[in-house]
């Protein structure tokens, strides 16, 4: 651990919250990045399989990114939504093609949770109703009402959830012997339940891909169920892609595996690739209500849209949603065979690079041993995430340039610490 960590450390203990943390006992100074790579301050490489949560999907200080963010610094900067300027309608244009969909209006701003509460609002605004269904296991923001439809404790900071809020369970959280037409029915018939209890609903808010829940999956068909449910009540469906977003799961959006658009997108993240900006995406019918006096600081400014728009340009030209595929395929068939050989792997979830191995022993979450296993990565020059509700899934997000040998070098990395973890003889 270099020198500067303790200090670092101790700033942190000083001047900032105590609910921002971070990573690992032993934690690295990182002061530099390029492409899947970040050095720490004394010049170690590690191979960066976080991607930040699913934010450098083009890799760190790619200069087909930073290229032209440094022009756009240099000619204009700020100005505000209430003036005139070029780059950010021209990415509402590009973003709206991206999209492909019946979303043909957008709205940007700074984060995902900023993003899901203006999708939330937009649903109130339509439906006149202010009821909301999320799903156990989600999580959704770090504002008020964002928290609120948080269904994971650890996330959920203010533990009294406001009223007309309600929680579903997720299809992909029923014992794993269900099969998926269980699975399905049982989600649907509890919403549905709470739909006939409530007049009051507005709309259903659903991560594709529970990311901080442990990359947890839907069964294939139960979207289009769930939105053909939802309609029957005059419900909209909010799909929240803050993570999913941008060629992560093998499409541009992971609506496309689904088969149906959502009424609302959220997306956030990889649309920057680290520079701040966030959307949600509308049908013209439902953007239609919108017409109250809106505006953002400093969502959309020239700079973020300057980078949204390389960041458009590198997915489409080095076709990164078709590599995130292929990939995540060989990097899932690997995982597996870890599996195979190394029981405390208790299943391997996910699509295209956003994939989760959760450990476990006989049901029993092996959180401590999940930490050792990051720790031991690191060491080793690999970072990787840990999430799942007892933060006990090892998980897989890592920028879409990455390579098969980058690949193969976190396998066997990762096979060095799998054998050498000791599981306590009472499990």
């Amino acid at each position: 651990m270099h020198k500067d960590s303790n200090r670092i450390i101790e700033l942190k203990k000083q001047y900032i919250m105590p609910c921002l943390y971070h990573f690992y006992q032993r934690p690295p100074v990182m002061v530099k990045g390029d492409m899947q790579y970040l050095y720490d301050a004394d010049g170690k490489q590690y191979t960066d399989f976080y991607a930040g949560v699913s934010v450098m999907n083009c890799g760190h200080n790619n200069p087909a990114i930073i290229e032209p963010v440094i022009q756009q610094i240099r000619t204009l900067q700020h100005t505000t939504t209430i003036y005139l300027t070029e780059p950010i309608a021209e990415l509402a244009e590009r973003v709206v093609a991206f999209m492909d969909s019946s979303l043909k209006k957008v709205f940007f701003v700074n984060s995902g949770t900023e993003a899901n509460e203006g999708a939330l609002l937009l649903s109130k605004l339509y439906t006149g109703k202010n009821g909301f269904i999320a799903f156990e296991g989600g999580l959704h923001g770090r504002t008020s009402l964002t928290m609120n439809l948080t269904g994971i404790d650890m996330w959920r900071t203010d533990p009294e959830i406001r009223p007309n809020i309600f929680f579903a369970p997720h299809p992909g959280r029923f014992i794993r012997e269900m099969n998926n037409e269980k699975r399905i029915c049982a989600s649907l018939n509890a919403i549905e339940k709470i739909l006939v209890q409530h007049n009051t609903i507005a709309a259903c808010i659903i991560e594709p891909i529970q990311g901080n829940g442990g990359i947890i999956e839907a069964p294939d068909t139960f979207f289009v169920r769930l939105k053909e449910l939802l309609a029957r009540y005059g419900v909209l469906l909010i799909f929240d892609e803050v993570q999913t977003g941008f060629g992560r799961t093998g499409e541009p959006f992971y609506f496309k595996h689904t088969g149906i658009a959502p009424d609302i997108l959220t997306c956030a993240k990889a649309l920057g690739n680290g520079f701040p900006i966030g959307m949600f995406a509308a049908s013209d019918e439902i953007a239609a209500c919108y017409t109250r006096p809106g505006a953002s600081t400093t969502g959309g400014n020239p700079v973020s849209a300057a980078a949204a728009l390389a960041v458009l340009s590198y997915i489409e030209k080095n076709s990164l949603c078709g590599k995130a595929r292929q990939l995540g395929e060989y990097l899932k068939s690997q995982l597996k065979k870890l599996q195979e050989q190394y029981p405390v792997i208790s299943e391997v979830r996910g699509k295209g690079l956003m994939i989760g191995a959760e450990l476990s022993s006989e049901n029993v979450p092996l959180t401590k041993e999940t930490d050792s296993v990051l720790e031991g990565l690191k060491d080793n020059g690999y970072l990787i995430g840990k999430t799942g509700i007892n933060r006990n899934v090892l998980t897989f997000q890592p920028p879409l340039i990455i390579s098969k040998d980058d690949i193969d070098g976190l396998i066997t990395a990762l096979e060095r610490q799998l054998a050498g973890l000791c599981i306590p003889s009472a499990l």
